[in-house]
């Protein structure tokens, strides 16, 4: 019955349905459908069942499910997510995978009739690796990466790509979960790309990722199995190896492998699995080579790993420490590092320091190119300490500013962005009647890919053609009607440029559109560059006064005007209440 449920629309009139396949047809979680029945007063009643296991009428579930659309179109890419949702569930790693093999030319991977129709559609306007991206980035977005372990993020995909650098060899990533890291990294001349995770899902998804990134000219070979306990590889010397393994796994095979030589700097404690991961890398990276790997901060300073952390540096393995950003990681809230290890092409070749980058601070969006006070070159022997903490902020120190030509400085630069803030808002009249937006259908920016009158590179859509204001595109492209058709029905958004649709109208209107589509852009660069300001200010102001670099005015209103008077003194009191709570 089920397979008739999501993909019919012939079944019985008196079919029925449970929660659990309600959700599926929906494209939702099961959670969803428990909210409609709470709170919609309108959402069908059961017609049989148990309370704890209700059966609901398919027909008038999908009437009502209907009638939730209130006549929006959505964008095929929703489409092709609601369908693969309504036949895999929360199995979604299972569904790219087949989704991926599909693209590959596999008929019979999609058993689904409307996932086979919605990835049909898309690939008339798009690639297979396009499609397979915009679904893999919408995985990323949804409930459904819950069940994926090793699914890393496309931030730090990007982190971990601006350090892995290029070869022209052997990637291999030995947990790879989806192939996020594996297919970011290396560059164009890679010759094979390798890779295992525990999970035969998202070792398939990986495959089929890698194999329509980079074509018949690169060999590709992703497996399931445990690599530390089952190494799929064990010969493998690679130019190239990054990894973000799993994280706090006590029983990750110690007993087993306490012989094991891939142990070259000690065994690790069982409390100690990312040093296991570490050395595993490491043991894969052949002569010349560098690894790229994940871990959390703690790794860098637990006593328990004092002992295998000095091992490797005092072998020179380490060349540098990398503090990311918070916000990178996928499946905890753990801040990260980049561990940069190297094999030296000849034996006692090895740097004699570590570079230790600090960007902790740095939006996690980047830049990633360290600024000189956020790095520093340690000797060996300053890191060979009791501790052997290789933390980057213990080294690396933000030069101290001078407080009072700063914060004076920022007073001045704030007093002269506010003052021209208000006049980037443009002034935008009520449209009349005569000046409705077109009323015919309007054109898809597909459409416009097509002819060449638009470029599409990444997220960034330019216009081509002097028949279309450049602004006037981006500015309509990323609508609120736009940006609802790009939205399923469980809350997964993913910016699809590619189907969102533009008003037709004249190139002279299109250029006032555009221009005020400029003003907005500047007010909210120039409103952020105003809140960081503000943050800089507040942030020397506390340290100044707190340092005993700065004092506070004279008088509680510093001798200014009644107006600041007056705004001190009720933030004053809100500053009572702050210290009674």
């Amino acid at each position: 019955m089920y397979g008739c449920v999501m993909t019919g629309g012939n079944e019985a009139p008196d079919a029925t349905a449970t929660a659990a396949e309600i959700a599926r047809l929906a494209g939702v979680t099961r959670a969803a459908v428990s909210n409609w029945r709470r709170r919609r007063s309108d959402f069908p009643a059961p017609v049989g069942g148990t309370s704890a296991s209700p059966l609901f009428s398919l027909a008038e579930v999908r009437q009502w499910l209907d009638g939730q659309r209130d006549g929006r179109e959505v964008s095929g890419e929703v489409r092709l997510w609601q369908a693969l949702r309504g036949a895999y569930g929360e199995q979604m790693a299972g569904a790219l995978a087949a989704l991926g093999e599909y693209l590959r030319g596999d008929a019979e991977a999609l058993a689904d009739q409307a996932a086979r129709e919605a990835v049909d559609g898309l690939v008339a306007d798009r690639t297979p690796t396009e499609v397979m991206d915009a679904l893999v980035a919408r995985l990323l977005e949804s409930t459904a990466r819950a069940a994926l372990d090793g699914a890393s993020t496309l931030r730090l995909a990007r982190a971990v790509l601006e350090f892995a650098g290029e070869t022209s060899g052997t990637v291999f990533d030995p947990a790879c979960g989806i192939g996020s890291l594996l297919v970011a990294v290396g560059g164009g001349a890679v010759q094979s790309r390798l890779g295992q995770d525990t999970q035969a899902d998202a070792a398939r998804v990986a495959q089929v990722r890698a194999a329509l990134a980079t074509g018949k000219a690169v060999s590709v070979q992703v497996v399931a199995g445990d690599s530390l306990r089952a190494d799929a590889f064990p010969d493998l010397r690679a130019d190239l190896v990054v990894c973000e393994p799993p994280t706090a796994v006590v029983d990750w095979g110690r007993e087993q492998l306490l012989v094991d030589p891939r142990w070259e700097a000690g065994v690790p404690s069982r409390g100690e699995s990312e040093l296991a991961w570490l050395q595993h890398c490491y043991h894969h990276t052949g002569p010349g080579g560098r690894a790229v790997v994940v871990l959390p901060a703690s790794v860098a300073h637990r006593r328990s790993g004092r002992r295998i952390r000095a091992e490797l540096v005092r072998r020179g393995c380490v060349t540098a420490v990398v503090a990311l950003p918070p916000g990178l990681a996928a499946s905890h809230s753990l801040p990260l590092h980049l561990w940069l290890l190297s094999r030296p092409s000849t034996p006692g070749r090895a740097a004699g320091t570590v570079r230790m980058v600090d960007l902790s601070a740095n939006s996690p969006d980047g830049p990633w190119e360290p600024q000189p006070h956020q790095e520093a070159a340690v000797q060996l022997i300053d890191l060979l300490d009791n501790e052997v903490d290789l933390t980057p902020s213990r080294y690396v120190r933000e030069p101290e500013p001078d407080y009072a030509v700063e914060y004076a400085k920022l007073r001045e630069d704030l007093d002269t962005r506010l003052s021209r803030l208000r006049a980037l808002l443009p002034e935008l009249p009520p449209r009349g009647p005569a000046d409705a937006l077109d009323d015919g259908v309007p054109v898809a920016v597909s459409d416009l890919l097509a002819a060449g009158l638009v470029n599409l590179e990444g997220d960034e859509l330019t216009s081509a053609s002097d028949q279309l204001d450049p602004d006037y595109v981006r500015g309509f492209a990323s609508s609120a009607a736009n940006v609802r058709r790009s939205t399923s029905s469980s809350g997964t958004f993913r910016a699809d440029l590619q189907a969102a649709r533009l008003p037709r109208i004249e190139v002279e209107r299109q250029r006032r559109y555009g221009d005020a589509f400029r003003s907005l852009g500047a007010f909210e660069r120039e409103l952020a560059e105003l809140a960081s300001m503000g943050d800089r200010a507040a942030r020397l102001a506390r340290d100044g006064l707190t340092g005993g670099a700065l004092d506070p005015p004279a008088t509680r209103d510093g001798g200014n005007s009644e107006h600041q008077s007056t705004t001190i003194e009720g933030d004053a009191a809100v500053g009572r209440e702050d210290r009674t709570l």
